[in-house]
């Protein structure tokens, strides 16, 4: 009896339990693993979305691609759009994490105010931004520069003060995050390891770069692969402010999948496109995640 009453017990906790997975698992099916195994399908098609024909190409999409000039552009503005938002994204929002983390004056004040582009629409952030920044006087910021005797660019419209302008609103977008995280880190820091540092006479740098930042490195490693991810799948910033210009000098890959895709309609291109796309991101977070032994004292 005892026994039958048991197995009753772990049957029901066992449909329990799985009553709380199955809604995340039908959305991570559904939403995630079928679109994944579909565009991997579609990129070995010719496939048109305006008139719904498919045929079977093998690896022709993938030919193509190498020999497009515009992917090969494509690719490395994202290239450059990364290497300009990872950097200034992590050593910003540590800096800001470890001040905020002193509990100096204003820290709550300056806390919600970086944290504020987080929660606000990106949609509406982009639009803001793309206000601020038209050419001539009409922008706030030239009419701010021309007070004080600066001519300011066409910033959207200039190739590379284009390139400059996205990069600069994307990290002033997502750096509140990445402090909170910070944040988490630095007011988890060991405290009576730092005040041993500072009784045996270490300096602010000495004391950062020797004992805070390899304390933080864990942190700065997970930040920085979700840092990478995001902005390698930038869309929305690109679309509502420089809708990929000008001359194509801010069309990343996606923006571009979703040209190939959605106005030319080639969906097996696109979807290839995409593939190149996903094996570009897996190598670098492999690549991030196989050197954190080298990186972080932390992993054994």
């Amino acid at each position: 009896m005892k026994q039958h009453s048991l197995k009753a017990n772990h049957r029901r906790d066992a449909i329990i339990g799985w009553a709380f997975i199955t809604p995340q698992m039908a959305g991570f099916v559904f939403f995630v693993l079928l679109p994944l195994v579909s565009v991997f399908l579609y990129s070995v098609q010719e496939k048109n979305l305006l008139f719904g024909t498919s045929v079977f190409n093998g690896l022709e999409n993938f030919r193509l691609l190498f020999a497009d000039p515009l992917f090969s552009k494509s690719l490395v503005n994202t290239l450059i759009f990364s290497a300009g938002v990872v950097p200034l994204n992590l050593v910003f929002s540590l800096l800001l994490a470890l001040y905020l983390g002193g509990g100096k004056m204003g820290t709550r004040f300056v806390r919600g105010i970086i944290f504020l582009p987080v929660v606000t629409s990106g949609v509406a952030w982009a639009i803001v931004w793309k206000y601020l920044l038209q050419g001539g006087d009409a922008g706030p910021i030239n009419w701010f520069l021309s007070l004080i005797g600066i001519e300011g660019p066409n910033w959207l419209f200039e190739k590379g003060w284009a390139m400059a302008s996205v990069i600069v609103n994307r990290v002033m977008k997502n750096l509140g995050m990445n402090v909170l995280i910070f944040m988490g880190a630095v007011l988890n820091m060991p405290g009576d390891i730092i005040e041993a540092a500072r009784i045996d006479g270490a300096k602010r740098f000495t004391l950062f770069f020797k004992i805070k930042l390899p304390l933080l490195m864990p942190t700065v490693m997970m930040v920085a692969i979700v840092t990478i991810i995001g902005s390698m799948r930038v869309f929305d910033t690109i679309k509502l402010m420089t809708d990929g210009g000008p001359e194509g000098s801010t069309m990343v890959m996606v923006y571009y999948i979703y040209h190939q895709a959605f106005r030319m309609f080639n969906t097996g291109f696109a979807s290839a496109l995409a593939v190149v796309l996903f094996l570009i991101v897996l190598v670098l977070t492999a690549l991030q995640w196989f050197s954190r032994k080298r990186i972080s004292f932390y992993e054994s």
